[in-house]
């Protein structure tokens, strides 16, 4: 059936309005849609890290344990959609043969709910034995999956592609009017697939948003617009953090205004260890290359936030609204740079596991406004704020630094 999105873009090129296609032919579990209440709910897992030292105790352990805190999030939330932002697997210590069967584990908890699921690939998603798109394949041998790849582009990456969010009952796309857009984005990073350089060392990807995927969503941005003769909200999700994240903790992140823990300090952003003629040389702290894409975020209307992982020793959020120190990209829409929480016991830091919530209601997206939390494995919930035009001046807890114990788990 007709259903709208800007579809799967040939190499180099941008799609128009005439290839308008289907955002997610046919998928088994019919179109995301609002609750009947009006709200609708994102739970995003994070730096998961399978398959970390498999041939060790403490590896396997890790994965065991990281299954129970999805369960115990899962125990006390009810999303509509899970997010699994980036670092699903720890591609380094994957072998060629095996290194994606680690996907069937993550996701049996979803499955289990009769639970879809959209992903993003991050650094350690890609390596020699190991890529985004073995990965998507891997995830589309599920039903469940709603994860896709809408950019060609030799250097987009994989995980690039947007959802739709509909009114409750909506059954057929094609005559339905999105209340909500959620963006995937691809932050590549990590090592090229089966690729090594002429010193037989593995062959260096760049950690950023590639400039086709940047112009895709543009093209498609406005697209959608024209489509349906109006802005429609949207909410972004990408593994690595811009470098305006990075801007904004070195201007200073208030415990009150902007709850959550800030132990990775200073982060680490997209285009970080790149020099501005691309070398990847060791030579250079950060080369830019990001530039285009927070131009992007920060002058699409209607986007209301982006989250990020990676750094998983932090956990807040913060209104993007001023022009930064070191910085050329004033934004026009004020939106939020978010991180969400490290779930998996693989990866770095002993940080209390969790997931960060996402709650939007349709009242609330008349003024661009979201409620977000994060959902400890404890069951606490800590970090509760209103993503609002006041947000940034509000005063909030501050978030507790707990910590997870493992005694057979190595940090």
């Amino acid at each position: 059936m007709a259903q709208i999105h800007i579809g799967h873009v040939s190499s180099g090129n941008i799609a128009s309005p005439v290839d308008v296609v289907s955002s997610n032919p046919s998928h088994a579990f019919g179109p995301l849609t609002f609750r009947p209440d009006g709200s609708f709910q994102l739970a995003i897992f994070e730096d998961l890290h399978f398959g970390e030292n498999a041939w060790d105790q403490w590896g396997p352990q890790q994965d065991v344990n990281s299954v129970k805190v999805i369960n115990k999030i899962l125990d006390k939330e009810s999303p509509n959609l899970v997010v699994l932002n980036g670092d699903l697997i720890t591609g380094e210590n994957g072998f060629l043969e095996n290194s994606t069967v680690y996907v069937d584990r993550i996701v049996q908890p979803l499955i289990n709910r009769h639970l879809t699921w959209a992903s993003t690939y991050g650094n350690h998603d890609y390596d020699f034995n190991i890529s985004g798109t073995t990965i998507l394949e891997r995830e589309k041998t599920w039903q469940n999956c709603r994860s896709s790849s809408m950019v060609a582009s030799p250097d987009a990456g994989v995980s690039n592609y947007y959802l739709p969010v509909y009114d409750d009952g909506c059954v057929d796309e094609a005559t339905c009017l999105p209340q909500l857009i959620l963006w995937f984005f691809d932050s590549r990073g990590g090592f090229r697939y089966q690729e090594k350089d002429t010193s037989d060392e593995r062959f260096g990807q760049p950690n950023w948003v590639d400039t086709s995927v940047v112009r895709w969503f543009q093209e498609t941005t406005n697209s959608l617009t024209r489509r349906y003769s109006q802005t429609i909200p949207s909410l972004g999700f990408v593994h690595i953090p811009p470098y305006a994240s990075y801007a904004l903790q070195k201007a200073g992140v208030d415990p009150n205004r902007e709850p959550g823990i800030n132990d990775d300090l200073p982060l680490a952003p997209q285009a970080e260890g790149w020099c501005p003629d691309g070398r990847n040389d060791g030579t250079c702290t950060y080369g830019g290359q990001d530039t285009d894409f927070m131009y992007a975020v920060s002058h699409t209307e209607g986007m209301m936030a982006l989250f990020s992982g990676h750094d998983h020793g932090d956990t807040w959020c913060y209104k993007w609204d001023r022009l930064l120190p070191g910085m050329d990209v004033t934004p026009a829409n004020n939106i939020s740079l978010c991180f969400g929480q490290h779930t998996g016991y693989g990866g770095y830091g002993n940080w209390e596991r969790g997931s960060r919530q996402v709650k939007v209601t349709k009242e609330g997206l008349a003024n661009l406004e979201l409620n977000t939390w994060i959902r400890l494995e404890s069951g606490a919930v800590v970090g509760s704020v209103s993503l609002n035009n006041t947000y940034g001046q509000d005063l909030y807890p501050k978030t507790e630094n707990s910590m997870s114990h493992c005694p057979t788990c190595e940090y």
